[in-house]
């Protein structure tokens, strides 16, 4: 629990200290946002600051702080150290610079911000792989809850069929008249359940891992038959959410197209952040004493769990708060695991409805061009949800391609923010540095995974560091001509 304490407060000083230095390093004014210039009484709208603050922390978070911390736990405790160290230097940050360059340029979403930034090329490369990482979002967040609610009554398939009625009301309606209604209080849900577990974990005080203990990984050790995945790069991809997600640099400029002021910056994205990473680390904690708290394991204190370490994340949560917290706590479990899910994906089809439409300029205000482009996106989705419900192991395929992309688009974000803060000739190192490590995650985890090429860890390794090399000095070259550009300007 001392490693535990020392991460909250890692987390809040982060934020305080360094989220303030990034501010100030970005630099605020008072210009008028998109929310003001554009608005449009659909995607544009001025929103009071705490409910924008709720709806960014639902639609980056969902469960996502809960699964990933929960599966990267079986890692150990090192996760603490990639929640706290990740989400003040690089998913804060990430999620700041994704905010104040949407509202910078007219509520532009990341392929254009790209395109402006990284090139033409990079923009419809961008512009495709986010539209496919947002249908993936949508579609397993479509599964995992109607194989839920199936459980309680109904068919699975019956399920899927609400939960696409509701997806497609929540994005073609303004984003204040579901989304601003409900989410606050979803949100709020998900702050409370974090804040009761912690206050149990106070009282019971487990006997959880310490980092200075155990820093390696201790999930090898414990399921050596089944449990292979290497710290890096595995449990940076595992750990998104929490850490830095690429999936936030498509939610958050729903958010920058709601402020009305460019200083709320801090507290609704990197404040919103370093919020989901308090979540992620409580969680990450009770799934220790879960998997690590006793010579037995945790688990053995749980009468109804029989899986032990390769317990499900979904399970791992409703056992929990089923015995902390009892019936409220069984309600919450519910809504951690149905709920944020499915609030999760309909932001991440609204989000691409409108990655979309920017790419294709075509104005969102009237219903009938919402449709032409969200009832493609929603056919699309549902090929890929008959493949993976045909597939045995269709949902940890697509969830695990899903991380994998999900952080190459962070790294993306923060190439662009680099780039930004350059030609601003501002300091361009908060950037730099974790856009680096990123890219070294993301192409070792490509070389590596059984996913992907699946080398072996000596070709592997030494290609993922060659892959940060070049970026390494493919900026270093450009960053010497942007200067003789300007020298000569």
């Amino acid at each position: 629990m001392i490693s535990f304490l020392i991460s909250m407060v890692a987390l809040v000083l982060g934020y305080r200290f360094y989220g303030r230095f990034v501010e100030r390093k970005f630099g605020p004014d008072n210009r008028v946002t998109p929310a003001v210039s554009k608005s449009d009484g659909v995607d544009f709208i001025v929103m009071p600051g705490w409910k924008v603050f709720m709806i960014q922390f639902l639609n980056i978070a969902g469960t996502g702080p809960i699964f990933g911390a929960i599966m990267g736990a079986q890692f150990g405790p090192v996760s603490y150290l990639w929640i706290v160290l990740g989400c003040i230097f690089a998913g804060a940050v990430h999620d700041y610079m994704a905010g104040m360059l949407s509202m910078r340029h007219d509520g532009e979403g990341l392929p254009e911000l790209a395109g402006r930034y990284l090139g033409r090329w990079p923009r419809l490369l961008v512009l495709a792989f986010t539209v496919f990482l947002l249908l993936m979002v949508g579609t397993v967040f479509v599964y995992s809850p109607a194989q839920i609610l199936s459980d309680m009554g109904g068919s699975k398939m019956m399920w899927v069929g609400v939960i696409f009625v509701y997806y497609i009301i929540a994005t073609m309606l303004p984003i204040d008249k579901i989304i601003g209604k409900i989410y606050p209080l979803f949100a709020f849900s998900l702050l409370f359940m974090a804040a009761a577990l912690m206050a149990v974990m106070f009282i019971n005080w487990p006997a959880i891992p310490e980092v200075w203990d155990h820093l390696y990984n201790m999930g090898a050790e414990t399921a050596p038959d089944t449990w292979t995945d290497q710290i890096f790069p595995c449990l940076f991809i595992t750990i998104a959410c929490g850490a830095i997600s690429g999936f936030h640099a498509t939610q958050t400029p729903l958010m920058a197209r709601c402020t009305k002021d460019e200083h709320m910056g801090r507290p609704m994205f990197y404040g919103a952040m370093i919020t989901e990473g308090i979540v992620a680390l409580i969680w990450a904690s009770v799934a220790s004493w879960f998997f690590y708290n006793s010579p037995e394991t945790g688990y053995s204190m749980i009468p109804e769990a029989q899986a032990g370490f390769r317990t499900s994340a979904a399970d791992v949560v409703t056992l929990v708060c089923n015995n902390w917290l009892g019936t409220f706590g069984a309600v919450l479990a519910i809504l951690g695991v149905v709920a944020a899910p499915i609030t999760s994906g309909d932001t991440a089809f609204r989000s691409a409805r409108l990655i979309v439409a920017e790419g294709l300029t075509l104005d969102q205000r009237p219903i009938h061009k919402r449709l032409l482009i969200g009832v493609p996106l929603f056919l699309a989705s549902i090929a890929i949800l008959v493949w993976q419900i045909e597939n045995a192991d269709g949902f940890k395929v697509v969830w695990q391609y899903f991380g994998w992309a999900n952080q190459t688009l962070a790294a993306i974000m923060l190439w662009t923010a680099t780039v930004y803060m350059v030609r601003q000739r501002k300091c361009f190192w908060i950037t730099l540095i974790p856009a680096l490590f990123m890219t070294a995650v993301c192409t070792t985890f490509f070389f590596v995974s059984k996913l992907m090429l699946f080398l072996p860890g000596s070709i592997g390794y030494p290609l993922g560091m060659v892959c940060l090399l070049v970026a390494l000095v493919w900026f270093a070259l450009w960053y010497r001509r942007q200067a003789g550009a300007e020298h000569t300007a």
